[in-house]
C-alpha cells in the first residue's frame, strides 16, 4: 500500500464526572491522506481547516511520528511521505483533536508498514503518545466508552447512548492547552468529591443505557477537574448556567476545555442560542456547532472514496 486516507472523529472526554476514563466520539471529522514518496524526496506537509494555524505543521507532524511507530515495533525505517490533513476538528479546545491526528497516523503506519497490529497494541501506543486514554479510545472504536488501566493495558467497554441525543458546543475562539489545563488540578483529592463523582459516574451510565435522561443534569456535575478549569476561563459560568435554562439536559467541559458542551433531546437552536448570547455577554468570542454522538470509529478511505 502506497498512500491512505483516514477519517477520525471529534471526541468530548469526561462527561462531567468521568474523568480521564469516559468520552463520547462526535460526529465532526478529520481527514487524513498518507502517501509514501520516492525515497530521498519529502516529507512534505499541508493542514487545511483547524490546525492550520499552528506554527511548523505540529499537526501534521504529530501524524508523522505516529505513522512511524508501527515500523519501528516490527524494526523497519519509515517511508518519507507526504501528509495531507482536511480537518474539521477545533483544535486546543478539547475536542480531542490530538487524540485524532494520533489514531490517524497510527491506523495509516501499520496499513502501510503491513505491520498488523492488534487493536490493543494500536490502543496502548495511541496512550502512550497522548498521555491518557479517553479520548483515543473514543476515536478508535466510536461511540461513549469507559476506559481502565488492568495489568499493564486499557480495557474499554461501550455505553450506549439513546438517538435522540444531540450536542450543542460553544467553541471560544481562546483555547485551553491541556498540559496547562492539567498543571492547575490539585495534587491530593477530598474523599467526599471522589464519592460525589463516582456516584455520578453510576448516574451517567444509567441514564445514556436506560434512555432515562431525566437525571442527566446531576449526573454531569463534577468535584474534581471542572470547578479548577472554569475557574482559568472567565465567562464560562455563565455558558453553563444560560445552557441550563434553556433546557440543556446536561452540561459539562467538553475534555479540559475550553469547548462547553450541552447534552439535547430537542430545543438545540435555543440552547446553542443562549450560549452564545451568555459568552457574547461575557466577553468570549467564538461559534456554537451542533452535532450528535456517533458510533463509527475510524474509517480507512480508498483513494476513489477520498476524492
Amino acid at each position: 500500500m502506497e498512500n491512505i486516507t483516514v477519517k477520525t472523529a471529534a471526541t468530548s472526554a469526561n462527561i462531567g464526572p468521568g474523568f480521564d476514563c469516559m468520552a463520547m466520539a462526535l460526529d465532526i471529522w478529520n481527514s487524513t491522506t498518507v502517501q509514501v514518496l520516492p525515497p530521498g524526496t519529502g516529507p512534505t506537509y499541508e493542514v487545511n481547516g483547524h490546525g492550520a494555524e499552528y506554527s511548523d505543521d505540529m499537526y501534521a507532524k504529530l501524524v508523522q511520528r505516529c505513522f512511524e511507530l508501527p515500523f519501528t515495533r516490527t524494526g523497519r525505517e519509515a517511508p518519507s511521505v507526504s501528509i495531507v490533513c482536511h480537518n474539521e476538528i477545533p483544535a486546543g479546545k478539547g475536542l480531542g483533536s490530538s487524540a485524532a491526528a494520533i489514531v490517524a497516523g497510527l491506523v495509516a503506519g501499520d496499513a502501510i508498514s503491513g505491520a498488523s497490529l492488534s487493536e490493543q497494541q494500536l490502543l496502548d501506543l495511541a496512550v502512550e503518545v497522548e498521555g491518557h486514554p479517553d479520548n483515543v479510545v473514543a476515536a478508535m472504536y466510536g461511540g461513549c466508552r469507559i476506559v481502565v488501566p488492568s495489568e499493564g493495558h486499557f480495557a474499554t467497554a461501550e455505553v450506549p447512548v439513546p438517538d435522540e441525543i444531540r450536542a450543542v458546543l460553544y467553541v471560544p475562539d481562546r483555547p485551553m492547552p491541556t498540559k496547562q489545563a492539567r498543571e492547575i488540578l490539585p495534587d491530593k483529592i477530598d474523599r467526599q468529591d471522589v464519592v460525589f463523582n463516582l456516584g455520578r459516574v453510576g448516574l451517567l451510565v444509567r441514564a445514556l443505557t436506560t434512555g432515562d435522561l431525566s437525571m442527566l443534569r446531576i449526573a454531569t456535575e463534577d468535584r474534581l477537574h471542572q470547578p479548577f478549569r472554569v475557574e482559568q476561563f472567565f465567562g464560562l459560568k455563565n455558558i453553563f448556567a444560560a445552557a441550563r435554562a434553556a433546557g440543556a439536559l446536561g452540561v459539562f467541559l467538553s475534555g479540559s476545555g475550553s469547548s462547553v458542551l450541552a447534552l439535547t433531546a430537542g430545543h438545540e437552536l435555543t440552547v446553542g442560542y443562549e450560549m452564545a448570547d451568555a459568552a457574547d455577554k461575557s466577553g468570549i468570542v467564538g461559534d456554537v456547532r451542533i452535532s450528535k454522538p456517533t458510533s463509527l470509529a475510524f474509517q480507512t478511505l480508498s483513494t476513489s472514496e477520498a476524492s
